[in-house]
């Protein structure tokens, strides 16, 4: 299954904000998170928040079904009414807008070790 792992700033004064999402997406709305994720071939992601000289980051992994390229241009396309709930809470709180960016800022694999 490919893995796409991506980094999110966050924006000074957005870090609870952030930890509200997360909360949101696994309570009040997770009904409607779990079919966004299904409609896109998400198996598994995990946000974690990292603390840095530069301020918090989030660090999102996520396992999918399909070919990443793809899943991102339907992400980015998508209007449906949660996803773009959901893209306009990532570019409030990160500055990165998902539909120019939908696997968020580029990213270059250094290493993949597998035993």
């Amino acid at each position: 299954m490919p893995m796409v792992v991506r980094a999110f700033p966050v924006l000074p004064g957005k870090e609870e904000n952030v930890r509200a999402l997360a909360s949101e997406m696994a309570g009040s709305r997770r009904a409607e998170a779990s079919e966004f994720y299904g409609r896109f071939g998400v198996r598994h992601e995990s946000w974690h928040l990292q603390q840095t000289p530069h301020g918090p980051w989030v660090i999102a992994v996520t396992e999918l079904s399909g070919e990443p390229q793809k899943v991102a241009q339907d992400y980015a396309k998508s209007e449906q009414p949660f996803d773009r709930w959901f893209k306009t809470q990532v570019l409030e709180l990160s500055g990165i807008d998902p539909d120019c960016e939908p696997l968020g800022p580029p990213t270059e694999t250094l290493l993949d070790w597998q035993d």
